[in-house]
């Protein structure tokens, strides 16, 4: 995959009016490659793994995305994890500054697997996300998850999918 690409994906396509369907095609077994990415990065609060104010938070970003005019039009990555059973990271792909917020980038190489189901499995998804990159032949740095969209379409669409991807 060329540097800071992702796999396409077709953003029209939102019966919900919020989450666009998501399209698994091109992210399972998908090799990124970012240097220097641009990110905003925020923080959540949660207890015991479970997220508090993600909605609150989500919703603030995207909006500053928006305003931005930084939103890929082509797609989106989240990337998430949790730092502590109370806190958890979010890394939002942009195409340029977004005020308000703060900005990082990233930089490697990243492996991708495509999982379905409850978002309760993330834990088992993120060791299978561990064993994969060393059954590549490579030791796993930090493990992430996408989710590509929220619970309410989730339900709505009668799938969830999430993409753990495994910084190697």
């Amino acid at each position: 995959m060329e540097k800071n690409a992702l796999p396409k994906m077709n953003m029209s396509v939102s019966p919900t009016g919020c989450c666009p369907r998501f399209d698994p095609e091109g992210w399972d077994g998908c090799r990124l490659h970012f240097d220097q990415k641009q990110f905003v990065r925020a923080t959540t609060r949660g207890l015991l793994h479970i997220p508090l104010n993600m909605g609150q938070v989500f919703t603030r970003v995207q909006g500053h995305i928006e305003d931005a005019g930084a939103q890929d039009p082509e797609g989106y990555l989240v990337l998430s994890r949790d730092l502590s059973a109370t806190e958890a990271e979010h890394f939002f792909a942009v195409t340029g500054d977004v005020a308000d917020e703060e900005m990082v980038t990233l930089s490697g190489n990243f492996m991708t697997r495509v999982f379905e189901g409850p978002y309760r499995k993330a834990k088992d998804w993120a060791h299978e996300m561990e064993v994969a990159a060393k059954a590549d032949g490579h030791s796993a740095k930090r493990v992430f998850m996408f989710y590509t969209t929220c619970p309410k379409c989730a339900r709505a669409y009668g799938e969830n999918y999430v993409v753990g991807v495994v910084e190697i």
